[in-house]
């Protein structure tokens, strides 16, 4: 059994280290990472594992940093990884972050120094009713704070400081994997396999205090092109049909109550346009549809095309093209055929002392992906909350729990193998 104790306040050290690191990524960008400046995080990140003995630690030339924390048991133990990724979102700025402690938290108003209009209230934030007595980290009100997934990496980073200096704590072979370009849909694009060497592991990049996710939504992204009939507008009667006009037409037919984010949750799917562009003879939306099961999936891809057919028949002289591509599928799919990963990943949470939620999240993870690349891959709670935007906070208390649960996990899969 392990005993990890933060009491040299190293990991809330590490993390505003971290969190100081510019990595905001870019959607725009071609290249792998999509900002040379999440290099400067995976530097300081390789710098730390070779500091704590982790002798291989190494960044490639796409951003990717691998480590191995070696065996120490006699048993034969399937490889284990864990893994968080560097870069933090594109919707809100990552640059200059000025991560704050406010030390024993007792239900107040956080008003940030910054902007004092960026307020972080119990009432909007149910979480916080958890955290009196507590020590939470925000940025300053003009930025994320980076939580997502800066407190991932730190977890991971404390324990493997954990394991290399506590010989006594027997596991298997534990590989670490910091990833670029998550927030945009690109974190596994070009992790190295054979690199990793791993059979199964474990994203730490959940949000309350407690969770484990073993199912995400399933995910298609569809691109649709209305081809108009552009004329000069002062001699158009009978003849213009305006492709933005069509779409915007298309757009409006589209439900509002249901099969949109804005009126589901829980396990209800959706299609969503994220971006429009065009101009008379020719115009485009891109669409993220998204639901838990292949089925729903498919059957919200029939029901837009059904409802730019129906708009169509309208227009005898346009036309569409829809184009609709698999992004990631729900990775419950997977994991329901290897139930001990989640099953020991639940008593990891319990030893640590805190009660485990098991729950679906309603987006995505770098484990989706991996999951379906022979890798089966939960996600455990880093303990970030309200990411993507300035309002963003972590627990100090809720993160050492974090790599408790990670330590547990280690010693779990050596005790019962």
């Amino acid at each position: 059994m392990s005993n990890y104790d933060n009491f040299n306040k190293s990991l809330a050290q590490r993390f505003i280290k971290y969190a100081k690191i510019d990595t905001q990524s870019d959607p725009a960008s071609p290249t792998c990472p999509s900002t040379l400046k999440q290099k400067n995080l995976g530097h300081e990140l390789v710098k730390e594992l070779l500091e704590i003995g982790i002798s291989d630690a190494e960044m490639d030339e796409n951003g990717y940093v691998y480590g191995t924390i070696p065996s120490n048991t006699d048993k034969v133990l399937p490889v284990i990884f864990f893994c968080s990724h560097m870069d933090t979102s594109p919707d809100c700025s990552g640059e200059n972050v000025k991560p704050i402690i406010h030390d024993n938290y007792q239900g107040q108003d956080l008003v940030l120094p910054d902007d004092n209009k960026i307020v972080i209230r119990m009432s909007d934030h149910k979480d916080l009713k958890h955290q009196i007595g507590n020590d939470i980290i925000t940025a300053s009100g003009t930025t994320l704070l980076g939580a997502d997934n800066k407190a991932g990496l730190a977890e991971i980073m404390e324990a493997a400081a954990f394991l290399m200096k506590n010989p006594e704590v027997k596991h298997g072979t534990i590989k670490v994997l910091f990833t670029p370009d998550e927030e945009i849909g690109r974190g596994v694009d070009k992790v190295d396999l054979k690199k990793l060497g791993a059979d199964f592991g474990y994203t730490i990049d959940g949000e309350t205090l407690g969770s484990i996710e073993d199912e995400t939504f399933s995910a298609d992204g569809a691109t649709l092109t209305i081809y108009g009939v552009s004329t000069h507008p002062g001699f158009a009667k009978g003849k213009m049909e305006s492709a933005i006009k069509i779409l915007a037409e298309i757009l409006d037919s589209l439900p509002k109550d249901t099969l949109t984010p804005e009126a589901t949750h829980q396990k209800e799917g959706f299609i969503h346009p994220v971006s429009i562009s065009g101009q008379v003879e020719e115009a485009e939306a891109q669409f993220i549809i998204r639901d838990f099961t292949d089925e729903k999936l498919a059957q919200h891809g029939a029901f837009l095309e059904e409802t730019i057919r129906k708009v169509l028949a309208k227009y005898p002289k346009s036309s569409y093209k829809l184009e609709i591509k698999a992004q990631y599928r729900n990775m419950k799919q997977i994991l329901d055929q290897h139930p001990k990963i989640v099953q020991y990943g639940i008593e990891a949470i319990e030893r640590a002392g805190v009660v485990a939620k098991q729950q679906s999240i309603r987006g995505g993870t770098d484990g989706s992906r991996l999951s379906y690349m022979g890798l089966p891959c939960p996600n455990i709670f880093a303990g970030e909350h309200a990411f993507h935007s300035k309002q963003e906070w972590v627990s100090v208390q809720d993160m050492e729990k974090a790599v408790q649960t990670i330590i547990n996990i280690a010693c779990i899969w050596e005790e019962k193998e």
